[in-house]
C-alpha cells in the first residue's frame, strides 16, 4: 500500500497541473490553420445547471454533430495546445474550432458524412473512428483525433465517439461503468458510418476506450450482427484485463485485420490501474506476446519511446509519429503479415502461435527523417 499511495498522488498532481481542454469557436482560425473536419457521435448528456453540452452525464440517446478543427501553423507532432483560461485565443498556436454543426437527426449526419466520404474515389472511402479513454473531456477527445488525423496523415474521414467520461482522475469506477453504458451508442455509430458509405472502417480505441471497443464488437457478434467493413482495429494502451481480452476476442471470432495493440512497460497510468484492480498488469503494459498466443494480433511494444506517464506514446511521441505516419504502408504490411520483411517498423519481430510482437527500437536517423516529412 505504501507504494500505491505515492503513485496515486503523482498521477493526481499531474492531472491537476495540466490545463483541461475546452472548445473555443473561432471561424477566423480557418484562414490561419489547417482545418480537419471531425464527425461526432456522443452519449454525453447536457449539464442543465451550467448549460454545458457534452458533459459527463449519461444520455441514452446518441447525438450527432460535426466540428471543424483548426490545427495551428506552429503545431508540433504529438502536441495539443489549448487556449489558456483568461487568455485570448491565438489561432497561430492554439487548437480551435472553426465551425460546429449539430444535426437534429441521424439522417442529416449520415448525409453530410456521405458527402465527405464521396470526396475520395470508390474503393478508398475510409472512416477512422476514435474512442477516447479514461479521464477525458469532450474537447480533449475531439482535439486528439484531429491531432492524430493530422500528424499520422490518416487517410479517410475522422470520426469521434464521445462517451460520458467524468473527466476526473478519481472517477475510475464512474468511467468504467460509463464505458459499459456507452456500448449501444458505439454500435449505432458503426452502423451509421457504414450506412453513409464507408467502405473501410478503422477503430482506434485508447485506454478504457479500447475496452469499450472490444465490448461493442463482442455484443454485436453475440447478436449475430457483426460490425461490417471493419478494416482494422488499433488498441492504444488498452486498459483491459488480459484474460478478459482473450475471452472477448474468442467470442468475437475472426478478428479484423490488422489488429494492433500498442503496449509499454513504462505506462504508469496502467500500472496504477493494475494495482487498483489487484493485478500485476493490464493488456496495455504487458510485453510477453505468449500471453496472446492463438490470437491473430500484432503487439507493438513502444517502451523505448515512452516518456512521462507513457499512456499515449503512439500519439504523443514525435519520433514514433514520424514512423507511424507511413500509415498506409504499415497497414498493408501488418494486414499481409509481411511486417518483419519490410523493415517499416524498426525493431525485433517475434511470432508465437499466430500472435506477433514487434519490439520497437529507436532509430534516430530514420525517426528524424520521417518526422520532418
Amino acid at each position: 500500500m505504501s507504494a500505491f499511495r505515492p503513485a496515486l498522488l503523482l498521477l493526481i498532481l499531474l492531472a491537476a497541473c495540466t490545463p483541461r481542454g475546452a472548445i473555443i469557436i473561432d471561424p477566423a482560425a480557418a484562414e490561419v490553420g489547417t482545418v480537419r473536419p471531425v464527425f461526432v457521435a456522443s452519449s454525453r448528456g447536457r449539464d442543465e445547471e451550467t448549460g454545458t453540452e457534452y458533459a459527463r452525464f449519461r444520455n441514452p440517446e446518441t447525438r450527432f454533430a460535426r466540428f471543424d478543427v483548426s490545427i495551428p501553423p506552429t503545431h508540433e507532432p504529438g502536441q495539443i495546445v489549448y487556449t489558456r483560461p483568461n487568455h485570448a485565443a491565438n489561432p497561430q498556436t492554439d487548437f480551435l474550432t472553426t465551425r460546429e454543426i449539430v444535426y437534429d437527426e441521424a439522417g442529416a449526419f449520415r448525409a453530410d458524412l456521405a458527402h465527405e466520404l464521396q470526396q475520395a474515389p470508390r474503393g478508398s472511402r475510409e472512416a477512422v473512428i476514435f474512442i477516447h479513454g479514461f479521464n477525458t473531456t469532450f474537447a480533449e477527445g475531439l482535439y486528439r483525433i484531429a491531432q492524430l488525423s493530422h500528424d499520422l496523415k490518416m487517410p479517410g474521414v475522422a470520426v469521434h465517439y464521445a462517451w460520458p467520461s467524468r473527466g476526473a482522475p478519481l472517477a475510475y469506477a464512474y468511467d468504467r461503468d460509463s464505458a459499459l453504458f456507452a456500448r449501444d451508442g458505439l454500435e449505432r455509430l458503426l452502423n451509421e458510418v457504414t450506412a453513409a458509405g464507408a467502405e473501410r472502417v478503422v477503430l482506434v480505441g485508447h485506454s478504457m476506450g479500447a475496452a469499450l471497443t472490444m465490448e461493442t464488437l463482442r455484443q454485436m457478434a453475440i447478436a449475430g450482427k457483426p460490425a461490417r467493413n471493419i478494416a482494422g482495429v488499433v488498441l492504444i494502451s488498452p486498459d483491459i484485463d488480459v484474460d478478459l481480452f482473450r475471452a472477448q476476442a474468442t467470442r468475437i471470432g475472426e478478428l479484423p485485420q490488422p489488429f494492433v495493440i500498442f503496449t509499454s512497460k513504462k505506462d504508469r497510468a496502467l500500472a496504477l490501474s493494475a494495482r487498483v484492480s489487484g493485478e500485476t498488469a493490464r493488456l496495455g503494459n504487458v510485453t510477453d506476446v505468449a500471453l496472446l498466443s492463438g490470437l491473430k494480433v500484432t503487439m507493438v511494444d513502444v517502451t523505448s519511446y515512452s516518456t512521462g506517464v507513457g499512456h499515449f506514446t503512439a500519439g504523443t511521441s514525435p519520433a514514433l509519429i514520424g514512423i507511424l505516419s507511413q500509415l498506409g504502408e504499415v497497414d498493408e504490411a501488418l494486414a499481409s503479415g509481411q511486417i518483419g520483411e519490410t523493415g517499416l517498423l524498426p525493431g525485433v519481430v517475434l511470432t508465437v502461435q499466430g500472435a506477433t510482437q514487434i519490439v520497437m527500437s529507436p532509430v534516430t536517423a530514420l525517426a528524424g527523417g520521417l518526422g520532418g516529412q
